[in-house]
């Protein structure tokens, strides 16, 4: 059973960076592509971006592209997602979720998910 833990989230003013993590226990996120997910109050799960094993592929939402960066570092077993120009909107429980396909990276399917960390962006 994988274990996903996010990390990173808080309160930030508009305009604002914030960095996520996504860390995996035991270490085999390398076995994973990753996505990010987000659920605004009262809203559906969002999915936002998705990164394949090895990195070599990344996929974004319109929404949050040029952005919102994803990445991963498979030897320190984490993914980030790195958030910038940050608006009220993007007021969320960002969650990351791991799936066991071999190459490339979609919204479906995935197979772990973590628990999730708040992001509050408000002045």
């Amino acid at each position: 059973q994988l274990q996903l833990m996010e990390s990173g989230g808080g309160l930030v003013q508009p305009g604002e960076s914030v960095r996520l993590s996504c860390a995996a226990s035991p270490s085999i996120l390398n076995w994973y592509a990753i996505g990010w997910f987000r659920q605004a109050p009262g809203k559906e799960r969002e999915a936002i971006s998705c990164i394949s094993r090895s990195g070599d592929f990344t996929n974004y939402v319109e929404s949050v592209k040029g952005r919102f960066t994803i990445s991963r570092d498979n030897a320190k077993n984490i993914v980030f997602l790195q958030m910038n120009s940050l608006k009220s909107e993007d007021t969320a429980v960002y969650s990351c979720a791991a799936d066991r396909r071999r190459s490339g990276c979609d919204y479906n399917g995935f197979d772990f998910w973590g628990k999730g960390t708040p992001v509050t962006v408000s002045s």
